[in-house]
């Protein structure tokens, strides 16, 4: 499997906002990559959404 398709300074930040070792998110699997995004994003939207109440 190749690496992802990322700079690499994305990588970095992605790396830092999920929470997992830079290496592993670079072999990661496009798909799972999405899912966890996704995630972060609804995690996201979960907490703007908790701070305007």
């Amino acid at each position: 499997m190749r690496p992802l398709q990322i700079s690499a300074d994305t990588a970095v930040k992605l790396a830092e906002k999920l929470g997992i070792p830079l290496e592993r998110l670079m072999h990661m699997p496009q798909h799972i990559l999405m899912e966890k995004l996704m995630e972060l994003s609804k995690e996201e939207e979960g907490n703007k959404s908790n701070n305007e109440e």
